[in-house]
């Protein structure tokens, strides 16, 4: 089976672009938005409207298969791409990736997808955006998919010698700013993981000494506690802090892992997760740091996983993470990482050198581009999957769960 055609059309993500390094400055909200210029190149306002491709490739037989290209909430900060917008995008499909595609043969989706993740811009010599690489190569495995009659997760199997997994995936929420009213949908839908809690501001959301968060924790641990309806059910705490701890603390190691002391006792008897405690603006300095902090956590017993985020955003860093032992789990940032064959090598990787793996991405993504991260989740079981795009809880954990027990079902019938 070939490609016949390639098909592109613009789209909205399921949240927005933000400016992280205005946000963490001081930027303050006003509404549903925020009050100040933006600092980042490429943004127009601090928050501006999430968008998307959809790339749709039309097979011989008429069949379409499709992927969305989309860009993480933070665009243009911890190393990443800039920002993402469809307009200036389009243009590179269709001149540039198109002509690769039409006419090839459907039989490999790993050889496809490596071809096209391993594309250069002709004018800066550098790889062509991560967003056009993760919606393409989306789009190849649902072509595949399609042309071999094979569920997604089947293919990705197949050519990676995986074993797709037969029970659920914990599925990891977010809440967004909505901090209590949306950690009580979780609890209400028994999400194995939760909030995320979106603490990126000293002052408003972590508390000078750390105080605003270590209240909030031991409030979703009572809350957990009490309205649960099952007593089996102890979802694990999943707290992403955006470097602000390291912000209160001078980056001091041992007065961060004093607080991480003070968070176990308010979290327990529930499993704590600390995502991204500090962001040293730097890939190396960032690897030696979580490195330093893991290592004392671990000697001193607190029982506290370190969560890597920033700086953590290709497969090459996903390695050197996970090498030096930076983090108890690595966060595999999906569309940062460019094609989604470099999300199946990471979750390969990360399980064979015993570091937990993370299958996340971001609230700015779309419902298709959810769907196929299950699929990679089934065939390459990570610890945890990402509910998305959104930070409403409901649709995200829908589309993430719904499409988890689809395969389910459909896999007890071959």
């Amino acid at each position: 089976m070939k490609i016949k055609d390639v098909v592109c059309s613009r789209g909205l993500t399921g949240f927005y672009f933000d400016d992280q390094r205005a946000i963490k400055t001081g930027a303050a909200h006003d509404g549903f938005t925020y009050i100040g210029s933006p600092v980042t190149p490429g943004f127009e306002k601090i928050r501006q409207a999430g968008e998307c491709v959809s790339v749709m490739i039309v097979l011989e037989d008429g069949q379409v298969a499709y992927g969305d290209c989309a860009a993480v909430q933070y665009s243009g900060a911890g190393g990443r791409d800039p920002l993402f917008l469809a307009d200036d995008f389009i243009p590179v499909i269709e001149n540039e990736i198109k002509p690769r595609l039409v006419g090839r043969e459907l039989s490999s989706f790993k050889q496809l997808a490596e071809e096209i993740d391993s594309m250069t811009d002709h004018k800066t010599g550098k790889r062509i955006h991560t967003a056009l690489r993760y919606g393409v190569t989306q789009a190849i495995l649902d072509a595949v998919a399609r042309a071999k009659h094979q569920l997604m997760c089947e293919v990705i199997a197949e050519e990676y010698h995986t074993q797709i997994s037969d029970k659920e995936i914990p599925i990891f929420t977010q809440s967004g700013d909505e901090l209590y009213d949306n950690a009580d949908k979780m609890i209400i839908k028994k999400a194995q993981v939760l909030p995320h809690a979106l603490v990126n501001h000293v002052k408003t959301k972590l508390g000078v000494n750390g105080e605003i968060l270590l209240e909030y924790v031991g409030w979703l641990k009572n809350r957990v506690l009490t309205l649960r309806t099952d007593e089996s059910y102890n979802p694990v705490l999943h707290i992403d802090v955006y470097g602000t701890i390291g912000l209160a603390f001078n980056n001091d190691i041992d007065k961060m892992v004093e607080y991480f002391a003070q968070l176990e006792k308010a979290a327990a008897p529930l499993k704590l997760r600390i995502e991204g405690p500090v962001d040293v603006e730097d890939r190396d300095k960032q690897i030696e740091v979580l490195a330093a902090i893991t290592d004392r956590v671990h000697k001193e017993n607190i029982k506290v996983e370190i969560v890597a985020d920033e700086w953590c955003n290709t497969y090459e860093d996903i390695k050197l993470f996970a090498d030096n032992k930076a983090g108890d789990m690595l966060q595999i940032k999906t569309p940062d990482l460019g094609g989604i064959n470099n999300v199946i090598e990471s979750n390969i990787y990360c399980k064979q050198k015993g570091i937990g793996a993370y299958q996340g991405g971001t609230c700015n993504e779309t419902d298709r581009s959810a769907q196929v991260c299950v699929h990679i989740a089934m065939a390459t079981q990570p610890d945890q999957i990402l509910a998305k795009p959104g930070m409403g809880v409901d649709e995200g954990l829908m589309i993430v769960y719904n499409e988890m027990n689809r395969i389910l079902a459909l896999r007890k019938t071959r």
